[in-house]
């Protein structure tokens, strides 16, 4: 089944396949565990919460809302140094011809290892959060670092992968149009692209980078386990060119393929290409074009990833488009809890999904279809990943203490 109907943002249903195989073949336990094999030996790892916000969940009628907070991952305020990190892990492994036990942490930032590599420029194109975790992660292994970002990245982020030593290129275009540049820039000079966006050919570091990711689902399944819940029941995540919906539904499809959780992935209305690809419903990915203008950032594609579409074409129940408004009321919502529930610091990017649900909920006479085939109800137990965290600070305080980007009036918390 495939729908299309809109409230204050856009929805289409399905009734996925549910076939798993490519989920297994790249995100089950085993490779999530060797992921985060290599992540627990960076220099000041630890795991990341898993905050419930009990009051919220009961507010909304469901049994619990869990979110898995990213913006207290290392000292990069954001999830996507797993994945970057473990895909130049990966890189310099497959460069190397040396198996996991000798590819320590230690051995990488050695002057053994150093002579048999030389000094590697390592590049990306970004909208900043995942060019930071390149620029961390090629400093810490003391490699060279070329990032390249679209025109309307802020200066906030510029300024924080510059601090990790990488050189920035700011392209006259979309965060595409840097995609399209660093590769070729790369080609000419010689560099190691670490992208995770993939395109024809160039396929195997957007899989390591989706991979690092399981890291923080390896934990949040062993925290719901401590607390005596199986799995979530619901599972909403956000959507750029898809590599973490893929990352985040693969390992609970791998994991669980007898009992799915639903799947819902969200993206800014501006930026919707796994929504449009959804519509076209052809079985393939498709692009959408223009300034992808929207204020969340980390999610400003056009381009889906090949890979991460092949993931969630058959295991998603529901793709929603959005508009940035949503995100901002996200970001209000953690900002300001209900009661003692746990305050949560999140970006744009990171708050969307948190957002869409409760705009979902508000609006149960316009969005009863979609909550019916979620079948959302009072034993939900639903997951969200905040991936970052105020990235930047001008336009966090502008959105939490100044209002910017509003809820309009009709669309206003009645209860």
């Amino acid at each position: 089944m495939s729908n299309y109907s809109k409230a204050d943002f856009s929805w289409i249903l399905r009734n996925p396949s549910h076939e798993t195989w490519e989920a297994d073949n790249l995100f089950n336990v085993e490779t999530a565990r060797r992921a985060r094999h290599f992540h627990r030996q960076l220099p000041s790892f630890r795991q990341t919460p898993l905050v419930s916000l009990g009051h919220l969940a009961q507010m909304m009628g469901v049994e619990g809302i869990y979110v898995k907070d990213e913006s207290q991952r290392l000292e990069l305020n954001s999830f996507k140094v797993m994945g970057g990190s473990f895909a130049i892990f990966r890189f310099l492994q497959k460069k190397l011809g040396l198996p996991d036990e000798k590819m320590t942490y230690k051995f990488l930032i050695s002057k053994e290892c150093h002579d048999m590599t030389g000094t590697l420029t390592f590049a990306s194109a970004t909208d900043g959060n995942h060019g930071k975790g390149i620029a961390w992660a090629s400093r810490m292994l003391g490699h060279k670092c070329n990032i390249y970002v679209h025109r309307d990245t802020s200066q906030a982020r510029i300024d924080a992968i510059r601090m990790f030593g990488a050189n920035v290129t700011v392209v006259d275009g979309n965060y595409d149009d840097a995609v399209r540049q660093v590769a070729i820039d790369a080609r000419d000079n010689g560099w190691e692209i670490i992208s995770d966006t993939s395109w024809p050919g160039y396929t195997e570091v957007p899989t390591w980078i989706m991979q690092g990711y399981t890291t923080m689902l390896l934990e949040a399944q062993e925290q719901f386990a401590g607390m005596g819940i199986e799995r979530p029941t619901h599972i909403f995540v956000q959507a750029g060119v898809g590599a973490l919906a893929a990352s985040v539904i693969g390992f609970y499809a791998s994991l669980f393929k007898e009992n799915l959780p639903k799947f819902i992935v969200v993206e800014p209305e501006n930026a919707a290409c796994l929504f449009l690809s959804a519509k076209v419903a052809d079985g393939k990915p498709h692009v959408v074009t223009g300034d992808l203008d929207t204020i969340m950032a980390g999610l400003a594609c056009g381009e889906p990833s090949e890979i991460a579409w092949n993931v969630l074409w058959p295991l998603v129940d529901a793709f929603l488009s959005v508009p940035d408004y949503v995100a901002a009321r996200g970001m209000r919502i953690l900002a300001t809890p209900l009661k003692d529930d746990p305050f949560v610091i999140s970006g744009e990017s990171g708050a969307v999904p948190l957002g869409a649900f409760y705009s979902m909920m508000c609006e149960k006479d316009v969005t009863k279809e979609l909550i019916d085939h979620l079948g959302i109800d009072s034993n939900s137990r639903l997951l969200f990943i905040n991936t970052e965290g105020n990235t930047d600070p001008t336009h966090f305080r502008q959105i939490i203490w100044d209002g910017c980007d509003p809820v309009p009036k009709e669309y206003w918390t009645t209860r």
